[in-house]
């Protein structure tokens, strides 16, 4: 069992139809807390009914709940998701909100200090104070973990190119990779090319890229390892990423080989993008018509 904090946002996806409790870093949080892990999640709700909500909701999985700050002034996080014929989602993130806000506290730093990863993304530094605090916590993590997410209007290189100098593991996907690595003046085509340059460029031993439904490559130890991807019928690819990240980091950390460990991962992802929702349940059962578990 290894220690794992996740630092960011914490919301509402509102569909047209329903609403779940989301945000990458939450979804990163509990699945890696079902695939028997401790994690801590270090954010700030609202202080009202939709916080309250989504903070019994972590306590309900088990999810260390210490670090969730509340915001008097900054309502609970809420993003539009709109899903297209192919299940693929786009997003609409209200701001400001009280994930913008995290405070840097000396609880937070503790437990930052003594985690075996601490796994941020780039939406929660979108606003000075929520990334002023990530930048003092990335000082003391012992093992950091960028996981990627471009959410337009919400990033800039100048933050981006910060946050990837800091972290020892990236996981993009292969549209952000490519975009990110053009703005660094890569003329390259080819994805193996672009994450070595962009290992380079950023002094990054791990890099994993996500492809969608053709599965995921992983750069470890200047050793490339390949998924193709898993046949399923794609309900929702919200927090598909997440869960894959976050299986994949469950098995690096516990030190299975890169390539069982991206089979794994890559089979976790494709049963979420073909359940609704980001964070469903999954029987070993479901894992084990992919992979062996």
């Amino acid at each position: 069992m290894k220690n794992i904090v996740c630092y960011g946002e914490v919301l509402w996806d509102v569909f047209p139809n329903h609403k779940k409790i989301g945000g990458a870093p939450l979804n990163v949080a509990l699945r890696l807390q079902s695939l028997e892990n401790n994690v801590a999640i270090i954010t700030r709700i609202g202080d009202d009914t939709e916080g309250k909500e989504i903070k019994d909701f972590i306590i309900n999985r088990g999810v260390v709940t210490e670090n969730i700050q509340i915001d008097s002034t900054l309502k609970t996080g809420v993003v539009a998701v709109i899903l297209d014929a192919k299940g693929t989602a786009t997003y609409t993130i209200n701001f400001p909100r009280a994930w913008d806000n995290i405070k840097l506290t000396e609880k937070a730093k503790q437990i930052t200090e003594n985690s075996d990863a601490f796994i941020f993304g780039s939406l929660v530094a979108r606003n000075d104070v929520s990334r002023d605090t990530l930048y003092q916590l990335l000082k003391i993590a012992k093992y950091k973990i960028f996981d990627i997410n471009l959410r337009a209007p919400h990033y800039t290189l100048e933050v981006l190119k910060t946050l990837m100098n800091e972290a020892d593991f990236i996981k993009f996907n292969d549209d952000e990779i490519f975009e990110i690595a053009k703005e660094l003046k890569s003329e390259s085509d080819s994805l193996e090319e672009t994450i070595q340059f962009i290992a380079k460029e950023t002094k990054t031993k791990s890099i994993c890229v996500t492809k969608g439904g053709d599965g995921a490559i992983l750069y470890y130890n200047d050793v490339f390892y390949h998924n193709s991807g898993y046949k399923i019928e794609v309900i929702d690819t919200v927090g598909a990423g997440d869960s894959f990240l976050a299986s994949l980091t469950n098995k690096l950390l516990k030190g299975i080989s890169p390539q069982r460990a991206i089979d794994f991962a890559c089979a976790i992802g494709a049963i979420v993008a073909g359940s609704e929702g980001a964070n469903p349940q999954i029987k070993k059962e479901e894992i084990n018509k992919f992979v062996d578990f």
